[in-house]
């Protein structure tokens, strides 16, 4: 079974940044293509970034776009999202996944493409 662990997150005041980290430990996390997805209060889980197995590629949603950064070392294991100018809509359970499915397109915008998940971080903005 291959474990996806996230941790990182916390309470956070608006405009301001968290990194949280992702680890596939005991896998070589470049077979996968890595993505971030989150769940706010009352709402649907939704795509938040992904990234190529390389790293070359990534994509993000719209609303997080020019703020949030997905990263990749794959010497370690882990991928990384860098989220900042934080807004309290930005609130939510955050889940690291790994998807088997080569490349990285549309799809992976969805949950379906992800093989494994994390558990969840939660991140706390306030205003």
């Amino acid at each position: 079974q291959v474990q996806v662990v996230e941790s990182g997150g916390g309470l956070v005041q608006a405009g301001g940044s968290l990194r949280l980290p992702c680890a596939v430990p005991g896998r070589t996390a470049s077979t996968y293509v890595m993505g971030w997805f989150r769940q706010r209060p009352g709402k649907e889980r939704e795509s938040v970034a992904a990234i190529s197995r390389s790293g070359d590629r990534t994509y993000y949603v719209d609303p997080v776009k020019g703020r949030f950064t997905i990263s990749r070392d794959n010497a370690k294991n882990t991928v990384h999202l860098q989220m900042d100018s934080l807004k309290p809509e930005d609130a939510a359970v955050y889940f690291c996944a790994a998807s088997e499915t080569p490349g990285i397109g549309r799809y992976h915008y969805t949950a379906a493409a992800y093989n494994y998940w994390g558990r969840g971080t939660q991140v706390t903005v306030s205003s």
